[in-house]
């Protein structure tokens, strides 16, 4: 009985998970996303997004004074910004882009 059990239970936390990715696949379909969408995409929780819009940290919109909107290129932009160089990229610049 407890094995059944178990199995049951794995079996609907693989379901959750294969609903999760597809739900991530489609919203990376989409090209505005909703706030909660946007929350979802990027991976954070709805403080941190109230936070983000609040603080007028990253670009969004509100047609009706309410209601969040944001436009996907945007946000990957954004999300992309200040990108971290490896250290191979690094050591070319200090080279002057010249290759060892």
């Amino acid at each position: 009985m407890a094995e059944n059990q178990i199995q049951i239970a794995e079996y609907f936390q693989q379901t959750n998970e294969r609903l999760d990715r597809i739900e991530q696949g489609l919203l990376s379909q989409k090209t505005v996303f909703t706030f909660e969408d946007f929350c979802k995409y990027c991976g954070f929780s709805k403080s941190w997004g109230y936070k983000l819009t609040s603080s007028r940290a990253v670009p969004h919109y509100s047609p009706n004074g309410k209601t969040l909107y944001f436009e996907k290129v945007e946000i990957d932009k954004w999300l992309l910004q200040n990108p971290i160089k490896t250290q191979k990229q690094l050591e070319k610049d200090a080279l002057g882009g010249r290759n060892k």
